[in-house]
């Protein structure tokens, strides 16, 4: 990179599960991009061509981009050189669990020295509904004269290559000039748009997170039923759900979690001024079914007598993401209520985790937290316990 030169496209926030993808996904579209980040060692790995996190797709494509049109700094002055500068952080949350739009304005302190006229600033990750009204305002009285724009991801982790393409992309705005920008910037990576207002599509982010969260927690809960009444949940859940399309967005059983489904439904129940009570109801569920597995095993075992191990860690399957995991939750309970606990993950390294077939020989307990697709064949003795809440050995979600 030669000094002086601009950029296309600046991403703050570049090497994460976001912005990383959507960088990859501009580079190959052939836009200059730089991706600005502060983590010293994701940075190196990058730019050695080598992707730092598991995402399906995108490792053949950095190495073709990387130091050609895709470039990597922890160089704030670089985000002058970019018209486009999309940020991907989201509201974070407070010790309270309530959006906290004061970190955000902490952040814009940060770059805003770094920020010059007329450039235009896309927010890319969930924010709390009215945050891009807000942060128009403040970069305003700030003597900003920045656009800004709400353009929401709507990625699956893992899978953000090729869904950045082919899913409808949703923009908004404050004026047509600037949404006209927008959506010609997106279409060099998607074959369509959607347009809305900047609280329609926050609105419609945290909706489209939050309806799945909610439907988690139906069949969580019509599971936790059918186990309190001893009765095998998959067997009613395979019936219901076969040639009945009614029944096919039913999802099966399982730990409901990850950086974004929980946080989004907290905002949209503050949003909501605390009257969002399906939220309240799914929060307790999704976030209760370790609590539940371990009720349900002491009734049935001598917990403090057993060893228990946890099969998968990430926070969903085929996947090297921990955070939020319900699997770490699960942990810190059972090192109170067992005699032992040992964790294994295929793609999650951690110098206390042990080896598969380690967990398997010295547990007395074994629960499926995560189900990789490595785990399909592994093979357990008759005496072992296998709680499956999952069904991923399609043995009725054992207890």
């Amino acid at each position: 990179m030669s000094k002086g030169q601009n950029y296309d496209i600046a991403i703050i926030g570049g090497l994460g599960h976001v912005g990383l993808p959507l960088g990859l996904s501009f580079a190959q579209a052939g836009k200059s991009v730089l991706l600005y980040d502060i983590n010293e060692e994701a940075i190196k790995t990058v730019s050695q061509g080598i992707m730092p996190f598991l995402e399906e797709g995108s490792e053949p494509i950095l190495k073709k981009v990387i130091n050609k049109n895709l470039y990597v700094s922890s160089d704030k002055k670089l985000i002058g050189k970019s018209y486009f500068v999309v940020i991907v952080i989201g509201t974070p949350i407070d010790e309270h669990l309530n959006p906290d739009f004061t970190l955000f304005q902490k952040f814009f302190d940060d770059i805003i020295d770094n920020l010059i006229d007329d450039q235009h600033i896309i927010l890319r990750s969930t924010v709390f509904p009215g945050t891009t009204s807000k942060i128009k305002d403040y970069l305003e009285r700030n003597s900003k004269k920045t656009k800004v724009s709400f353009c929401p991801e709507r990625i699956a982790q893992g899978k953000a290559i090729t869904e950045i393409r082919l899913l409808p992309q949703i923009i908004s705005s404050f004026d047509k000039k600037s949404i006209e920008e927008i959506k010609e910037l997106f279409l060099n990576i998607a074959d369509e748009v959607v347009v809305l207002s900047p609280i329609e599509a926050e609105l419609g982010k945290l909706f489209t997170n939050v309806w799945r969260y909610v439907q988690f927690s139906v069949s969580n809960y019509f599971y936790q039923i059918a186990a309190q009444n001893n009765i095998d949940f998959y067997n009613i859940y395979q019936k219901i759900t076969y040639k009945y399309p009614r029944a096919s967005s039913l999802p099966s059983a399982g730990f409901a979690a990850g950086p974004c489904l929980l946080k989004d439904t907290m905002q949209l129940v503050a949003y909501s001024n605390n009257n969002f009570f399906m939220g309240h109801a799914s929060m307790l569920v999704n976030e209760g079914l370790p609590n539940f597995i371990i009720e349900k095993l002491k009734s049935k075992f001598e917990l403090k007598k057993k060893t228990v191990g946890i099969l998968g860690m990430a926070f969903k399957a085929d996947n090297d993401d921990p955070r939020d995991s319900l699997a770490y939750k699960l942990k810190k309970i059972l090192a109170m209520e067992s005699k032992k606990v040992i964790c294994t993950d295929v793609y999650i390294q951690d110098e206390s985790f042990v080896s598969e077939q380690e967990l398997i020989d010295n547990s007395d307990i074994i629960i499926v937290a995560c189900p990789h697709k490595q785990y399909l064949n592994l093979s357990f003795r008759q005496e072992k316990v296998v709680v499956d809440v999952w069904n991923f050995y399609n043995k009725g979600g054992l207890f």
